[in-house]
């Protein structure tokens, strides 16, 4: 376990090298950011104005959420397609551009729909037993339920990428690389998530207590100091979805392979990719 420790810790190292040596990585989630946000609007407006939820999770809920969840898995699946794809360029001593990797997902998009489709439905599923408010036990079944299922399918798109795979068949590789890479996939990512989330709550005490002090001294100033922490979270949380999804491309690699690629020997980072 300490071995996997390690190693997780190299991997997250490696992966973050490769995101200074080529920040227009970051790019791409700021991209999918926009477009979930987009797609959010166009849901929500319609369902407040038709009352989709005012009776709770019924049949017509379950149109609507499958639907938003599709559309949404699908902007964010291609983006982060695009990204892994990108990173795999990178990962290989490359140089790669935002078309590069958006070209790269494009060639995929059948299979990215049809994943989108089976998250979509997962994700409906999922969110129908968390949503028990008079059963502790099927919402906690759900919630760990959601958490197998993130960890099950964190090497799905990584596989959609490199292979000329449907989606149920990408899924299936994923399940399967798991199980050589299963403390490497929950280190890495409640590591990542942890990490960031502590230091987005550090930011964000900082920013309100910063923000209170310079309103005792003048209303622009206070809003300047709030706008700018408001900037740094949101650059905190583009950070944290490049690093995940650089990570599932170098985790990826290293599952198949446990072969140095060339971005890493260049950074002498090779101890990530050390096997057992």
């Amino acid at each position: 376990m300490f071995e996997k420790f390690s190693r997780s810790w190299a991997l997250v190292k490696a992966s973050a090298a490769v995101l200074r040596s080529d920040k227009e990585l970051m790019l791409f989630p700021v991209i999918s950011g926009a477009a979930t946000l987009v797609v959010l609007a166009t849901f929500l407006i319609p369902m407040s104005l038709l009352g989709v939820f005012a009776e709770g999770f019924g049949a017509g809920s379950v149109v609507f959420g499958f639907l938003f969840y599709f559309c949404q898995y699908s902007v964010m699946i291609f983006c982060n397609s695009a990204l892994v794809a990108a990173a795999m360029v990178r990962l290989d001593g490359g140089n790669p551009t935002l078309s590069d990797g958006f070209d790269a997902a494009k060639r995929r998009l059948p299979a990215i729909l049809g994943y989108a489709a089976i998250a979509a439905t997962v994700g409906v599923l999922l969110q129908s037993l968390k949503n028990r408010d008079n059963n502790f036990i099927v919402r906690l079944v759900g919630s760990g339920l959601g958490a197998a299922w993130t960890l099950a399918t964190f090497l799905v798109v990584p596989v959609l990428v490199s292979r000329d795979v449907g989606p149920i068949d990408a899924l299936k590789q994923s399940m399967s690389l798991l199980k050589r890479t299963w403390g490497e996939n929950a280190i890495g990512n409640i590591g990542i998530g942890a990490a960031f989330g502590l230091i987005t709550f550090g930011t964000v005490l900082l920013g309100i207590g910063l923000t209170v002090l310079a309103l005792q001294a003048w209303l622009g100033l206070a809003i300047l100091v709030g706008g700018l922490f408001l900037v740094a979270v949101l650059l905190l949380g583009v950070f944290q979805a490049a690093l995940s999804g650089v990570y599932s491309a170098v985790l990826y690699r290293y599952a198949v392979s446990h072969d140095a690629p060339a971005a890493f020997r260049e950074l002498h980072l090779e101890r990530a990719f050390a096997k057992d």
